[in-house]
């Protein structure tokens, strides 16, 4: 990571990743490859720039348009139980957000395709993924519930936001052994749960108590004044 600006200084430094790195391995984070990629993805990037020493704090912070990033812990924790079980080919992520996320996952899977309600959003996203030079993620402005048929069936999804149920439609373009990992419930009782689609059915294991911003239906072409 050549570029200064992905390099950081002082509290975006690489010291400050690895310090980042060692606290979600005392919080039960395993999977190397996850825990590598938190170090190398430049978090800070994808923050507003007065942010941008608080990046590798194990905090959510805003993103503009009533959306935050996820804390570090939820992304390793979240990618860490898409990926247990075995190498993905295909995954659908609802919720794009800033890209953090997507950035942080395309590269242990062999395709990301990416749904984003806020065109606002989407088009930064894409800006700091060509940056990374990440190339194998597609994207898609839409409505999350729906997923993305066309490309469907996948054998892994994961959501950034919290409906109140599932979605029928997100399990339904599921393969067969495939996982979906993704916050349940309203406000202040959410749930991340994890499912498998088994031939017999669905098999469920909550990993924990959460706290997502909740999920929302439909398509947003907010613009830039947005307020956080």
């Amino acid at each position: 990571m050549s570029d200064p600006r992905f390099s950081g200084i002082g509290m975006t430094s690489a010291r400050t990743r690895d310090r980042l790195v060692q606290r979600l391995r005392e919080q039960g984070i395993t999977n190397l490859a996850v825990l590598e990629r938190i170090r190398q993805v430049p978090r800070h990037i994808f923050v507003d720039e007065a942010l941008a020493s608080r990046a590798y704090e194990d905090t959510a912070l805003p993103i503009g348009f009533g959306q935050t990033i996820s804390q570090p812990y939820i992304v390793a924790r979240m990618t860490e139980a898409l990926l247990e079980g075995g190498p993905l080919t295909r995954v659908l992520e609802i919720g794009t957000g800033c890209g953090y996320q997507t950035a942080v996952l395309a590269p242990l899977v062999e395709r990301v395709n990416t749904v984003e309600r806020i065109e606002g959003l989407q088009r930064r996203a894409k800006e700091r993924l060509r940056e990374l030079q990440i190339r194998n993620v597609r994207f898609r402005l839409g409505d999350g519930a729906q997923g993305w048929k066309t490309q469907a069936p996948f054998d892994g999804v994961l959501a950034s936001a919290a409906p109140l149920t599932i979605p029928e439609t997100l399990i339904g373009q599921l393969a067969i052994g495939g996982r979906l990992v993704m916050p349940v419930g309203p406000e202040g009782a959410q749930q991340l749960v994890r499912l498998i689609r088994r031939e017999q059915g669905i098999e469920r294991r909550v990993l924990g108590v959460v706290a997502f911003v909740p999920f929302v239906a439909g398509v947003s072409r907010e613009s830039e004044r947005s307020t956080p």
